[in-house]
């Protein structure tokens, strides 16, 4: 398996403001590798939210996550202040494919990069659904770029 190569905070759309706390650290002195996961849906939830796409506790439409993955490159550390580049890699009919990178204050290659899967579903059912259309107009702007 060919290792990814770290990307460049110019390939993300929206760039999320993201501190650490003295918790985000483990024994080793580093960021946990599970904390990287709760920045990622952090950065998401709070792009979708802000722009009005998404109501947690009354929408009528739930993204689960279905698939996730994270690559680490450099570790990072309380108290860097990080930020969590966000980018929609395929838009689908019911699902978004996230991509995410954490970069470091004044660093302009992530020190960790992944993605995860989104699968919008009924609240009620939990059977999947077509994305709303002002949900799927947000995440539009979200997009990679093909180049």
């Amino acid at each position: 398996m060919t290792r990814p190569t770290a990307h460049a905070r110019a390939a993300y759309p929206h760039l999320h403001p993201t501190p650490t706390r003295w918790a985000d650290n483990d024994m080793y002195g580093h960021v946990n590798n599970v904390t990287y996961y709760a920045y990622f849906d952090t950065a998401v939830n709070s792009y979708l939210a802000g722009h009005g796409a998404l109501d947690p506790q009354r929408g009528a439409v739930i993204g689960l996550v279905v698939e996730t993955g994270c690559v680490f490159f450099a570790p990072a550390a309380f108290p860097d202040r990080l930020a969590v580049g966000v980018r929609v890699a395929h838009l689908g009919r019911s699902s978004v494919r996230y991509e995410l990178a954490v970069f470091r204050e004044d660093e302009d290659t992530a020190c960790a990069q992944g993605h995860f899967v989104h699968v919008y579903v009924d609240r009620g059912s939990r059977r999947p659904t077509p994305l709303p259309e002002d949900l799927r107009r947000v995440l539009e702007d979200l997009q990679a770029d093909p180049a």
